[in-house]
């Protein structure tokens, strides 16, 4: 099921502007990826700094302060600046392709949803400036609170992910849309990729779970600039109503953080193992419950707040029963590669890999079920360790078979295998350096949070082993960096279809063209390329019709500088919230009366 897409494509798009006032679904996830990764290495150099005070005890390389804003900020920028903006990429690019769609369903919205998120993540960003949060990403009043924490760095914090999660927001309303409405005749729902499904559930999860976290942060900035009381205990307040309100969102967040390298993850294997995936519906279902039980979880964070014996049985009981789901996808992946012909690509590597560091975390994820156990473990290494082989090992493992798997659809260029290949054997050995020791230091007795430790401790050997592993992954993301620029300089020479792969983003061009099909393809079966070429089944030929695309426009940029100076304004003056409130009415004005042809 091929086409030769590209004969009906307007003029190509040029220069900067067309970048900024582009409302193309694949230009967007273009600048989510690249803006997404750029936070990924400002994280990345933030862990370095981390690991590099800790590598010797009583290291002297940064101070206390510095310290815990580097901790709060590396995990604030990995988590909402680089691995949930990175799914986003590949949700922006793939998710029109892969069901027949020549768009998202609001474009103009998609394009506001980049900017947004592009202006908190400079505000967050710009935070070092002036003041960095340093509470924690998770932010426990009465820490964060004016009395403990009295400079702006907590307020940049609620400004930061009030507008970051209005920007998420707004995606996953449009990719719900799109999903359920835009699919290419012959599209059931149980024939969707399981990509597909995992975006649906994802954005199911944030449209939910953003609301908590909202109330939360919304509640703490009148706490701290307008004298209310909703987590002062003195005035008829509760602490533990921040962490109830926090969790209720940072439980789901791990599984709309994970989601996408399964979905990614349930593609690839395939592809490289030359059979249909394992147990489908099965996969699906377990996305589903996983989203579904991911909201019954979230005092599993709480075990060791007084809470009484009732809910910390309900919640651990939870707890276990959620590993059901997940370990279902981790039996039908490995039934997949069972009795496959498998082709050890880049990407099949990393996806592999997943499976297996994945699968740690989330054994040690069950360990913490138990309360007994997690009250051993609360506030050690050992947490530290458990988060990010699942977070690390899973989702950033996830993206990056991700990336090389689809490089050659998104730019008609081919990511060096040889090059590819040193990356992920850096970068597996790298980071089960530096977190697997984490293990042995929790249990030893080392806290999280701390900035130094004496000799006599011990824990000295691993935490130079740690930090030698970390410098290992810098290697391997600068190797990953060298093999994109190098493959960006060579000539468009990718195929349709070069893995002979299954789903309908490789029945048109590499890269797509504007419209990105001439003719909208219809699906015969779950997966619909393989059984069109059984089946000899040829692509129809171009009808020469208009295809109308969605024009350019500037009022999402504008309008996400209105947003940008509302949150400005409550970090410096009112004065600015107050233009960005007219910035926006005008925005939403000229977009209503907006000519779309």
């Amino acid at each position: 099921m091929a086409t030769v897409a590209g004969t009906l494509a307007r003029p190509a798009n040029v220069g900067v502007w067309s970048w900024i006032t582009t409302v193309d679904h694949k230009r967007i996830g273009v600048l989510y990826g690249i803006t997404a990764f750029t936070f990924l290495l400002w994280g990345g150099i933030q862990a370095l700094l981390i690991r590099t005070q800790l590598a010797v005890p009583n290291g002297t390389v940064i101070d206390a302060e510095r310290f815990n804003q580097l901790f709060t900020m590396h995990a604030l920028t990995m988590i909402f600046l680089a691995v949930m903006p990175l799914g986003a990429a590949f949700f922006n690019f793939l998710t029109p392709l892969m069901i027949g769609a020549r768009d998202v369903a609001f474009p103009r919205l998609n394009a506001l949803s980049y900017w947004v998120y592009l202006g908190g993540g400079l505000i967050l960003t710009s935070s070092f400036f002036w003041d960095a949060p340093s509470a924690g990403w998770f932010n426990y009043v009465p820490l964060s609170g004016q009395t403990y924490t009295s400079d702006l760095g907590i307020d940049f914090y609620v400004v930061g992910l009030l507008t970051l999660g209005t920007s998420s927001l707004m995606a996953a309303l449009n990719f719900t849309v799109t999903i359920i409405n835009m699919r290419a005749p012959g599209l059931t729902m149980m024939r969707l990729p399981v990509f597909v499904w995992m975006t649906l559930i994802i954005s199911f999860l944030l449209v939910l779970a953003l609301p908590p976290l909202t109330v939360g942060l919304i509640q703490l900035l009148f706490d701290r600039n307008f004298d209310t009381h909703f987590f002062v205990p003195e005035a008829g307040g509760d602490p533990i109503l921040w962490q109830h309100l926090f969790w209720v969102f940072g439980h789901p967040e791990v599984y709309i953080l994970i989601l996408p390298a399964m979905g990614i993850v349930s593609e690839v294997l395939p592809v490289f193992a030359r059979k249909p995936l394992f147990g489908y519906p099965a996969v699906v279902f377990a996305g589903v419950a996983i989203a579904f039980l991911g909201w019954a979880v979230w005092s599993h964070h709480m075990f060791t707040t007084g809470m009484g014996t009732v809910p910390r049985t309900v919640f651990a009981t939870n707890t276990m029963i959620i590993a059901v789901p997940t370990g279902i996808k981790i039996f039908n992946w490995i039934g997949t590669l069972y009795g496959g012909s498998i082709r050890f690509t880049t990407a099949m590597l990393f996806s592999i890999a997943f499976i297996v560091t994945f699968t740690i975390g989330g054994i040690s994820g069950v360990m913490h079920a138990s309360p007994p156990i997690d009250g051993q473990h609360q506030d050690s290494y050992f947490v530290v360790a458990h988060i990010h082989y699942v977070l690390f090992g899973g989702a950033v493992m996830g993206i990056f078979s991700g990336i090389y798997f689809w490089f050659p659809k998104m730019t008609g260029r081919f990511l060096s295998e040889g090059l590819g290949k040193l990356h992920f054997w850096l970068m597996f050995i790298g980071m089960n350096m530096t977190f697997f020791p984490m293990h042995f230091l929790g249990l030893a007795g080392m806290p999280r949070r701390i900035y130094t430790y004496d000799q006599g401790l011990d824990w000295g050997f691993w935490n130079m082993f740690a930090t030698i592993g970390s410098y290992v992954i810098g290697i391997s993301i600068i190797v990953f960096v060298i093999n994109f620029f190098r493959s960006m300089r060579q000539p468009k020479t990718a195929p349709n279809n070069p893995w002979d792969a299954a789903t309908l983003e490789w029945a048109t061009t590499s890269p797509p063209p504007e419209h990105d099909f001439d003719v909208v393809p219809t699906v015969r079966a779950r997966d619909p390329l393989w059984y069109d070429r059984d089946h000899g089944i040829e692509a129809p030929e171009p009808t020469g019709e208009h295809i109308h695309m969605p024009p350019p426009s500037y009022y999402p940029i504008l309008m996400a500088s209105g947003v940008a100076l509302l949150g400005i304004g409550v970090l410096s003056h009112l004065a600015l919230t107050a233009l960005g409130a007219v910035v926006i009415i005008y925005s939403i004005w000229g977009w209503a009366l907006e000519p779309t042809d």
